[in-house]
């Protein structure tokens, strides 16, 4: 069996995944959390793995960069290989003076500006919402760690061409940081009826003047804080 996108065989994906959109944070965090991981598929350089932590199935499979591309992955695990739970664990940009370089965000939900979602409910601005059941699991793994906050998130399809004053008023209504996927992942587990969460490290900031952005290399490899508690969430 395998899909326009995925050349895995039915069976191979666990029932929780854990998602980042690099490819090689997939087989780094793979390689660090299951020493024996299968590679299960690398259709067009997207790496997803399969393997165990505790005793426990788990798979780790990139999506790309953005929401289209997430979305294609998405569907086709959910719909083709029974996956029940999918947990984003990647970086965000900081718009809040509340979250610095390094924090972690469990997004409870994602402010969505793009088209994905309308599809599901025609004429509703619909409210794109992690499961509560993961973000207590991962809430609850955080042991009130100061550094970790549960709060909501934008996602957008743009990166570039973003007015300052629009980050500016989500972060004066609470919103804490800005990425590209966690929207459409939560639209579209709500559609299938399963379960998803996004996990994310601060990784720049898009209006402290006084800080050090994370190099490539550090956005690929500073991720143990974020996965262990996405781990909570796929194994709770």
């Amino acid at each position: 069996m395998s899909t326009p996108h995925i050349n895995a065989e039915k069976g191979d994906f666990a029932p929780a995944v854990l998602m980042p959109g690099d490819p090689k944070r997939a087989e780094r965090m793979a390689r660090y959390l299951m020493p024996e991981a299968k590679l299960v598929t690398d259709v067009r350089g997207i790496l997803g793995f399969t393997g165990e932590v505790n005793g426990k199935p788990l798979s780790i499979m990139a999506s790309g960069m953005g929401q289209p591309s997430l979305s294609i992955y998405v569907n086709e695990l959910f719909m083709e290989y029974d996956v029940q739970r999918i947990i984003r664990v990647g970086t965000c940009g900081g718009i809040s003076s509340r979250v610095k370089i390094g924090d972690v965000i469990i997004a409870n939900g994602a402010h969505y500006e793009g088209v994905i979602n309308t599809y599901w409910v025609d004429g509703i601005h619909y409210s794109a919402i992690a499961d509560f059941e993961l973000v207590r699991a991962a809430a609850a793994a955080a042991e009130d760690d100061p550094n970790v906050v549960v709060a909501p998130i934008i996602s957008r399809d743009r990166f570039y061409g973003v007015s300052e004053a629009e980050n500016r008023a989500l972060a004066a209504n609470g919103t804490m940081g800005v990425e590209m996927e966690a929207g459409a992942l939560y639209g579209l587990a709500a559609h299938y009826g399963r379960q998803a969460l996004a996990v994310l490290t601060v990784s720049d900031h898009l209006f402290a003047s006084d800080s050090r952005d994370m190099t490539a290399e550090e956005r690929e490899s500073n991720f143990q804080k974020a996965l262990k508690l996405a781990v909570a969430a796929a194994h709770c």
